[in-house]
């Protein structure tokens, strides 16, 4: 015998007056009903029911006994529905890594607006353009750019991670605007460091931009190497010379006219971008949600 659905079926009984009302609201035959009626005496060793051919009445311990079973009943519906919260709402901490610049100019807003949506969540970021391994070190989902190796993880593409080429105007006023790419081999190029292995590794000294006649690539050289967006970001801003840097970085300043676009007609190479996580950790809410909401902003 299911106790609990016993116990619901005598509930019914009590609340709707009879058997043939509560088999009505239980889905079941009234001697269904009967049955589960006298498998719970049986069990209690004691009457729930004084029944005669007109009516039925509780019993002294029915009385009792329907009350205890209300907040039974009660206390698992609420368990369940704890349960189904926990299903479906995001909480708990959730590990996250991107790359510096994208990290705190795009993923660190959407993660303040996600986190007030969801506030029995806490978000964990570590920005770093080095590729941990996600299951070693615990991480729910990762933000990368460059080509998406396979591996066990799922990848999702994002849009495109872009550059521009720009300047402060201070620079410009003291050195003139660069019209083609040729030029920059006379301005002083201010450099990002890739790390080692980096498919970008070069472009401290060879910049490579496509125009209508394809792709020009051209030596560049200049007083500065950082392997930081963010400083090479106030280098420029500062008038120390001509800098590639990410779109997301800069929009702001090339709103305000801080730093000037430079050799418009020739764009930068992009990257690919990826969110990226283990295949079971989809399950959980926090990352489900997660990986929705950055795709709904980000995704392709």
């Amino acid at each position: 015998m299911d106790v609990f659905q016993a116990m619901t079926v005598f509930v019914k009984v009590v609340e709707s007056g009879s058997m043939t009302a509560a088999a009505r609201q239980c889905e079941m035959s009234t001697t269904m009903v009967g049955n589960h009626l006298k498998a719970l005496e049986q069990r209690l060793g004691v009457s729930l029911l004084q029944r005669t051919t007109r009516r039925q009445n509780l019993t002294e311990f029915g009385v009792q006994y329907y009350r205890r079973c209300v907040e039974v009943l009660g206390l698992v519906s609420d368990s369940e529905r704890m349960a189904e919260h926990l299903q479906t709402q995001p909480s708990g901490t959730l590990r996250l890594t991107a790359p510096p610049a994208f990290g705190a100019e795009r993923l660190s807003p959407m993660l303040s607006e996600f986190t007030q949506r969801y506030p029995e969540l806490k978000v964990e970021v570590v920005l770093s353009n080095q590729l941990h391994d996600l299951i070693e070190h615990g991480f729910d989902a990762a933000i990368r750019l460059g080509i998406a190796e396979p591996s066990a993880l799922i990848a999702r593409p994002l849009q495109d991670y872009t550059l521009t080429i720009c300047a402060s105007r201070d620079y410009l006023d003291r050195r003139g605007t660069p019209q083609n790419p040729d030029d920059l081999r006379n301005h002083h190029c201010l450099a990002f460091a890739y790390p080692a292995g980096d498919d970008w590794r070069a472009a401290d000294k060879l910049w490579k931009l496509t125009g209508r006649e394809g792709v020009i690539e051209v030596p560049v050289s200049g007083p500065m190497i950082v392997n930081s967006s963010p400083a090479l970001r106030q280098a420029a801003l500062t008038g120390m010379g001509v800098a590639m840097l990410p779109d997301v970085l800069i929009s702001e300043d090339l709103k305000a006219g801080t730093l000037i676009p430079l050799l418009q007609a020739w764009k930068p190479p992009s990257r690919p971008m990826w969110l990226m996580y283990p295949q079971d950790r989809y399950r959980l809410p926090k990352v489900r949600h997660f990986v929705d909401s950055a795709l709904a902003v980000w995704g392709k």
